[in-house]
């Protein structure tokens, strides 16, 4: 399973750009995208979404692996973690906000 950064290397090299042009469509430093591409950084949501317009890409599909990445690192060392998505699962089915 790829990450978000992962995504967006293959996405940018496919098309044959270099950092710095990607970097320059979304506004950002190319050292900050080459920090993405490597899972040190996260993008915003801007710049996700850019990023799915610019390479015609479902922004459903990128915006999935934009969170899913925020989650997981989020909880990936919480011993419960597995636990925890069950509930927030169940939370956002059943729409319970507090």
């Amino acid at each position: 399973m790829e990450s978000f950064g992962q995504k967006v290397r293959k996405l940018r090299e496919t098309k044959g750009l270099y950092l710095r042009q990607l970097a320059a469509i979304l506004e950002i430093d190319q050292a900050l995208l080459s920090k993405i591409e490597r899972n040190e950084r996260r993008a915003q949501r801007k710049q996700v979404e850019k990023i799915a317009q610019f390479f015609d890409v479902p922004q459903h599909e990128l915006i999935t692996s934009w969170l899913s990445d925020k989650v997981f690192y989020q909880i990936k060392d919480e011993e419960f973690a597995m636990d925890v998505l069950k509930e927030a699962e169940a939370k956002i089915k059943y729409g319970i906000s507090e």
